[in-house]
């Protein structure tokens, strides 16, 4: 029902004539009455899954007659998806940009809006939820070599830097929350920096008493992997829980790495007592 409104609002919205040559301020009192609707429609598919968020977005989309109605429609979709909290709905706005951004079904408003769109879907569109988790093979501290992440067990991936301030806060509030893991885990702290003396010293701060996570430190001070497009690490910290070879959790912050190690509590609970 919401989308009939949405479209019907289309249809009847003023035609482009009326819109050219608007101030800014005057343009957004125009659109106002769509994006409270808008709005209303987010609401209305909160619950509902990716695919089917996509194919009401795509629909909307391509109602949309007026090449100004279109943009601001699309654009306003993308920014709502883009920062949204709730757990992988990233990949709606990574939709919108490979379906109606990226082949100029939909312009930008600017070359800067256009190049803030290109980098969000390339730090996003490998890690969605429920995606394969990509693959590396970096360095240990001897020198060695380890391939990471393993499809027999849950992982976290943490990369940070020993420069960056909240990656210090993190590690003090880690153990805490690793002291919650019930089943086994593996644990990757990943430094993507360089400095081998700062890589030393961090590594004594990230410290686990659980016999039930096995801490492993890795980097690649040679740059020898594409792990920063990978996984999209162009920011510190970064954290992804994989579950049986698939991202089930990504840029995670502290309380929501600690619901998702409840979450899985309680399934490998479940699976003991089978």
């Amino acid at each position: 029902m919401i989308r009939r409104l949405c479209i019907l609002l289309l249809l009847l919205a003023a035609p482009l004539a009326a819109l050219r040559g608007q101030e800014p301020d005057s343009l957004a009192a125009r659109y106002a009455p769509l994006d409270s609707l808008l709005t209303q429609f987010y609401d209305a598919l909160l619950y509902d899954e990716i695919e089917e968020k996509n194919a009401e977005f795509d629909g909307l989309i391509a109602s949309c007659t007026d090449s100004l109605m279109r943009q601001h429609v699309a654009l306003s979709i993308f920014d709502h998806y883009r920062y949204s909290r709730v757990m992988g709905e990233e990949a709606v706005a990574v939709h919108i940009y490979d379906t109606w951004i990226e082949p100029g079904l939909v312009q930008t408003r600017s070359e800067f809006e256009l190049f803030e769109a290109e980098r969000f879907a390339l730090e996003n569109r490998g890690t969605l939820i429920g995606m394969p988790a990509p693959s590396l093979t970096l360095r240990t501290p001897c020198g060695g070599r380890r391939t990471i992440p393993v499809s027999d067990r849950a992982c976290v991936l943490m990369f940070y830097s020993p420069e960056c301030s909240k990656c210090r806060l993190e590690a003090i509030a880690l153990p805490s929350v690793l002291e919650q893991v019930q089943f086994p885990m593996n644990f990757y702290a990943i430094d993507v920096d360089a400095d081998r003396k700062a890589f030393k010293t961090f590594r004594k701060s990230l410290k686990t008493a659980n016999k039930k996570v096995k801490m492993i430190h890795l980097w690649d001070p040679k740059s020898e992997t594409t792990l920063l497009l990978d996984y999209g690490v162009f920011s510190t910290p970064k954290l992804f829980v994989v579950w049986e070879g698939e991202i089930l959790g990504r840029r995670l912050e502290m309380d929501s790495l600690q619901q998702i190690i409840q979450y899985i509590n309680m399934l490998y609970g479940q699976e003991k007592e089978e």
